[in-house]
């Protein structure tokens, strides 16, 4: 068969088959227009059919729903059907009652800079995938570098898909230095040696490498130790004061009973903005310990890392700058779409054992020649250009116009907060200490009317409000639990994270609230 037949048989094979165009090349933009119109309209009669923050229906006749028109949609309309589906069962947090989870609504032009790279599709782990992006991304880490406190010129770092594999990232860095100096082995190849094996851990045999974090940190320090090899029950929680925050004095006494028995402190983990409250860690004072027992300090900010858009919350993250390692997520306090998160370290020496050479993506030659490799910054090969729609960000709005979007969501929440202390029905958590939220969320919980002597009845009035809330489609509240053991604990909980978001809508929210308990009582 000659060229010409075999290429008009392909043609001839595509000419049936529906949406085969392709989103590149000079015609990409052509064949998306009309496409991205359809999805737009989509979008607006789901979001009208809802009519909420969530679908008003149970979770089983949600289910039900989604089976029916994914099994009907076909051809030409299943994008249009599907989009609608999506936008009418996705609980949206950029409605006023939709205040559960770190879960941001994005700003448009966020999404629109992420529509582009989903259309071009570059991929990080080469080059020759992804020119501009290669430089964006690293133009855009050294002004995060800046932004943390490090010197960008020693700084590294690489866009992550959030706080779980930054901290991952962190953790296993702090394995490999830490670990290796005391054992004189290379880690990252021999792996973790056993306890009281040759090499040992310092100076005593049987020695075990520990990670300290607060009892309120994430739990994927835990989940990163089992990853490493260390065991989850290497990571020794160090207790909370009323605000959640780690005290110092318990990190001190926890890395002296690591120094008694012979342990070896490989990281401390600091968190700035815990999940529940958006506590911040004493980072300074982590720092001076981590650097008195030869600890490394990874710092999870995740969440709080957005007060350092703030001229007015950025003094709460004093001594992030001394961190060996920070996790940051602009999907958070960010308005990014996910993934959108952030790993740096402070000296770019120690990201050494991360580093990779894959002669099919970055030959020696090639970097020799001048094109550089971002392959050896990540965990992962295949990677989506995030680090755009963050540099599309900045330039639009600035570091000032993200501070006052971080602003306005702090100061709702203490609007929301104070309203929660004033209300008969409603008792806020901490209100008796600090008071205010550190950052943009706030722990409560509903009172019930009757006589609770051991907190039974209000944990189960809360979680049954909640849960009825969802089913009517009339809010997303979040619900955690108080470090401890026994009834009493069960808390609601508000993530300020739209800035647009009204106090009179944040007081209708908790009206709502109020309502629920009321008729969770009754039932």
């Amino acid at each position: 068969m000659t060229t010409e037949a075999l290429g008009a048989a392909v043609e001839e094979l595509l000419r049936p088959v529906i949406g085969t165009a392709l989103s590149g090349g000079a015609g990409g933009a052509a064949a998306l227009e009309p496409l991205v119109r359809e999805v737009l309209g989509a979008l607006a009669e789901g979001a009208a059919r809802r009519g909420g923050p969530v679908a008003a229906a149970s979770p089983a006749d949600l289910a039900g729903g989604v089976a029916d028109t994914f099994g009907a949609a076909r051809g030409t309309e299943a994008l249009g059907r599907l989009t609608e589906l999506l936008a009418h069962g996705s609980a949206d947090p950029a409605d006023p009652a939709c205040a559960a989870h770190l879960h941001c609504p994005p700003l448009a032009v966020a999404v629109a800079a992420d529509l582009a790279v989903s259309a071009l599709n570059p991929s990080q782990d080469s080059w020759d995938q992804a020119p501009a992006a290669t430089v964006l991304e690293t133009l855009l880490l050294e002004e995060m570098a800046g932004l943390v406190g490090y010197d960008p010129a020693e700084a590294a770092g690489v866009l992550t898909s959030g706080g779980t594999e930054s901290n991952l990232m962190g953790l296993m860095l702090a394995r490999d230095r830490v670990l290796g100096a005391a054992t004189g082995r290379q880690i990252e190849l021999t792996g973790v040696p056993r306890a009281g094996a040759g090499g040992s851990l310092g100076s005593a045999a049987g020695a075990r490498p520990r990670i300290l974090a607060s009892a309120a940190a994430h739990f994927s320090v835990q989940r990163a130790a089992a990853l490493l090899g260390l065991g989850e029950d290497a990571v020794i929680p160090v207790a909370v004061d009323s605000q959640l925050r780690m005290k110092t004095g318990a990190l001190t006494a926890a890395l002296e009973r690591c120094a008694e028995r012979g342990q070896l402190p490989v990281a401390i983990v600091a968190t700035a903005g815990t999940t529940d409250t958006g506590a911040i860690d004493p980072l300074r004072e982590c720092a001076e310990l981590a650097a008195r027992y030869g600890a490394w300090l990874h710092v999870d900010a995740a969440y709080g890392g957005g007060a350092l858009l703030s001229d007015r919350l950025a003094p709460l993250l004093d001594g992030i700058e001394l961190a060996d390692s920070v996790s940051l997520d602009w999907h958070k306090l960010g308005w990014q779409p996910a993934a959108a998160g952030i790993f740096l370290v402070r000296k770019s020496e120690t990201y050494a054992s991360l580093a990779r050479r894959a002669v099919y993506l970055n030959p020696a030659d090639d970097e020799e020649a001048g094109y550089p490799s971002l392959l050896g910054l990540s965990l992962r090969t295949t990677r989506r250009a995030d680090a755009f729609k963050i540099a599309v960000t900045l330039r639009t709005l600035g570091r000032e116009g993200l501070g006052r979007l971080v602003d306005a969501c702090h100061e709702l929440a203490v609007a929301g907060a104070r309203a929660v202390a004033a209300h008969p029905r409603l008792e806020l958590h901490g209100q008796a200490g600090a008071g205010e939220p550190v950052l943009t969320a706030f722990l409560f919980r509903y009172v019930p009317g009757a006589a609770d002597a051991d907190g039974v009845r209000a944990d189960e009035v809360n979680a049954a409000l909640r849960r009825r809330l969802l089913r009517e489609g009339g809010a997303v509240v979040g619900r955690t639990e108080l470090p401890g053991e026994g009834p009493g604990r069960v808390r609601l909980k508000l993530t300020l994270l739209n800035p647009h978001t009204t106090v009179v809508e944040v007081e209708r929210l908790l009206a709502a609230v109020v309502a629920a308990g009321v008729a969770e009582e009754g039932a």
